[in-house]
């Protein structure tokens, strides 16, 4: 890799740690015009910059307006990404569609924005519900775009819980194994996914579309 192109993807990890959409939408633009691999802006440079202030939130060190400063940088860079993305996405078949949502009582979407980018940018139909949503709207939601997958995320131990109820309440409408679960957040573990009967855990986006792949049985693609 030139130096160049090594350091532009650890100013795009910069400027995402440093929550500066202005500059993360600047560097975004300069990949594209550099040729440089939509996925690769993502993965090896912006990415980088989400983990780190993630890790850092986890251990107590960044604070969640710093969290959310950083959630928009990525977003904003992904945005201006997005079109390269979809150029690539439009030579392939869609792998299926998938709801996403961050459970009541918790409004965190970083982690979960960014698996929706990653799952877009690898064909899958996304539609993300947001933050604090209840189980009847995420299941309701699915029912209606005829989803494959679910994918919901929790960053506070006490909103784990409800990723359960979703579980639960979909066993009672008979809805799975046609609906497919994964889960993830910050204290999610896999003990959890299987206690609560998740189909599938992921503690990262990448992870999360490998997983995505598998629960559709497209990872072989």
């Amino acid at each position: 890799m030139s130096e160049e192109i090594e350091k532009l993807f650890k100013d795009m990890a910069q400027s995402i740690i440093d929550g500066d959409s202005d500059v993360s939408v600047e560097l975004a633009q300069k990949a594209i015009a550099m040729n440089i691999p939509p996925l690769d802006s993502i993965t090896k440079g912006f990415v980088i910059g989400v983990n780190y202030i993630g890790d850092q939130f986890g251990a107590g060190e960044a604070f969640l307006p710093e969290l959310v400063m950083a959630g928009e940088a990525m977003k904003a860079a992904v945005a201006t990404l997005e079109p390269e993305l979809l150029k690539l996405g439009e030579a392939r078949e869609t792998m299926g569609r998938v709801v996403l949502a961050t459970v009541e009582g918790d409004i965190h979407e970083i982690g979960k924005t960014l698996v929706g980018t990653m799952l877009s940018a690898s064909g899958f139909e996304v539609t993300d519900l947001g933050v604090d949503q209840p189980a009847d709207k995420i299941i309701g939601k699915a029912l209606e775009i005829n989803a494959s997958l679910i994918g919901m995320s929790a960053l506070l131990t006490t909103t784990m819980v409800r990723q359960r109820e979703v579980i639960e309440e979909m066993d009672k409408e008979g809805l799975r194994p046609k609906i497919k679960v994964m889960v993830g957040g910050a204290p999610i573990t896999r003990d959890w996914a299987n206690k609560i009967k998740a189909d599938g855990y992921s503690e990262d986006a990448v992870g999360a579309v490998k997983l995505a792949k598998e629960l559709v049985g497209k990872s072989d693609m």
